[in-house]
């Protein structure tokens, strides 16, 4: 038995049928060259080929196999034990797109799946093989898609892109070793059992809560000595956008891809500019066009909250979350696309300089000294009575960049040719946009309710168009002969929905 964090366990508490908390992933593979075929019996015998894969590889993630057990009253944090009645077949299923199997339809299923929670009975993980992609242009015969999603207490971005290197291998099909001690379920432990384990944390949580206190303190002395320093100097009010409100359990999800040469091309145009800038800054641009289109642009610039990766480096191959969070203006009340990147590089430096000087280990401390029966009545009182909607917003949507590997990947001996990241929404915060790059190219995902974004193929036409505007800005500064209007190159503006 191991449990739960603080901070794993939240996203356990916050767990409802119109917001579950869980990660996905959205990859599409190249088929291997003997059941590329797109018939029936070699989808079948395919999927039975990436079952029994899977299989090989459940020794090397211990999540794949355990299961949450709830402490009665919530005295104390969940454990995870491992599953006994532990059946791969609940985890790994199949299903055929229906004509014209394009990326509308691959879309609109990727939706509907991401929208079902997880069954936390059991491991809380599934994958589900999506044959019948061929409507879908460029995409390799016999090509087939597998979404997956694995619930948050699980993981986060980082240690979600450690499991995708338990599954894929830099060379086709790559053996690993076989488990050296034989994998054995745990009974289920009993209330009392449970009750008892939870008494020492009881005993002495006055006592960490006191040390975290005492902490947060000294902390709070070293960073600010007087008040006026104790604010980011890039914080500013929060507007309330459509993205603020009520969400629903229908998902909508859209994506885009773009190349990652241009994006390093676009950094040459401001120094010491990321590649995170650059992306925080055409999410900027877009959410500018798409707002700007609904006429409802507020004067305000939207401000997204960027989580943050604590981990150490002894933690890399740990599971579970270890995350800090910033949050950086996204310049959508600026026009010229070159000043909005270098408003969003102070912004975010500034962001980056807070959390430095803050540090984040007494904020995952805080959440472990909160008592278990508080922080869990507190968290599903606040979901439940859907709060989130009714308070002014802390940031308006949430964008997570998570660096992939450069090289291909494969799943046994399917390559694999692209990968995007979908994450959970909530009250308040309706707009998830996730960012993953792989083999030279930046995957970008949109996820949201439909009464938010009932046309998210605008939104990723926004995402394109800021991304070509940026890009067009900085190759015509690179040419001294070659002036353009900045707003305007490859721009749309409110009323013209070309």
């Amino acid at each position: 038995m191991k449990q739960l964090s603080g901070e794993d366990a939240a996203f356990v508490y916050a767990e409802t049928s119109i917001a579950p908390m869980h990660i996905g992933a959205l990859c599409i593979y190249a088929a291997p060259a003997l059941l590329a075929e797109s018939t029936p019996l070699a989808e079948s015998t395919r999927f039975r080929a990436i079952r029994r894969f899977i299989s090989t590889r459940l020794h090397l993630a211990r999540n794949f196999r355990q299961r949450l057990v709830s402490v009665p009253f919530n005295l104390d944090h969940p454990w995870w034990i491992e599953d006994a009645k532990f059946d791969l077949r609940h985890h790994v299923r199949h299903l055929r797109l229906a004509s014209p199997g394009d990326w509308g339809q691959l879309c609109l299923q990727t939706a509907k799946l991401h929208a079902q929670p997880l069954d936390l009975n059991r491991p809380p993980w599934e994958m589900i093989v999506i044959d019948g992609l061929e409507g879908i242009d460029g995409l390799p015969k016999g090509a087939f898609a597998i979404f997956s999603k694995i619930h948050h207490a699980c993981i986060d971005g980082i240690s979600g892109a450690e499991i995708t290197t338990v599954l894929h291998a830099t060379l086709p099909y790559v053996t690993m070793p076989l488990p050296t001690i034989p994998w054995h379920g745990e009974p289920v432990p009993s209330a009392l059992e449970l009750a008892q384990r939870a008494l020492p944390s009881l005993l002495f949580q006055p006592l960490r809560y006191a040390a975290v206190f005492a902490g947060a303190m000294a902390t709070m002395l070293r960073v600010c000595p007087d008040a006026s320093d104790c604010q980011p100097s890039s914080a500013q009010p929060i507007p309330v956008t459509r993205f603020n409100r009520t969400i629903t359990a229908d998902r909508v999800f859209g994506r885009c891809s773009l190349p990652l040469s241009d994006l390093q091309q676009i950094l040459t145009r401001v120094e010491d500019a990321t590649i995170n800038d650059a992306l925080l800054s055409v999410c900027g641009g877009a959410l500018r066009r798409y707002l700007l289109l609904k006429n409802e642009l507020p004067e305000l610039s939207l401000t997204a909250m960027v989580p943050v990766s604590v981990r150490l480096r002894n933690e890399d191959k740990a599971l579970g979350n270890r995350v800090a969070a910033m949050t950086v203006a996204l310049g959508t009340d600026i026009a010229d696309p070159l000043d909005r990147l270098k408003a969003v590089h102070k912004f975010a430096g500034q962001s980056k300089l807070a959390v430095k000087r803050w540090g984040a280990d007494w904020l995952l401390a805080l959440a472990e000294s909160v008592p278990a029966t508080l922080a869990a009545s507190a968290v599903r009182l606040y979901t439940r009575a859907r709060f989130g909607a009714r308070v002014p917003p802390l940031f308006n949507c949430v964008v997570t960049n998570v660096p992939g590997p450069q090289v291909p990947l494969y799943l046994g001996e399917a390559q694999l040719v692209a990968e995007y990241g979908l994450g959970p929404i909530v009250d308040g915060v309706g707009l998830f946009v996730a960012i993953f790059s792989y083999c030279g190219r930046v995957n970008i995902s949109v996820i949201s309710c439909r009464a938010m974004l009932p046309d998210p193929d605008l939104l990723v036409q926004c995402l394109q168009q800021s991304f070509d505007e940026l890009l067009a800005v900085s190759l015509a500064l690179s040419s001294p002969d070659s002036p353009v209007d900045s707003f305007q190159a490859g721009g749309f503006e409110a009323g013209d929905e070309r």
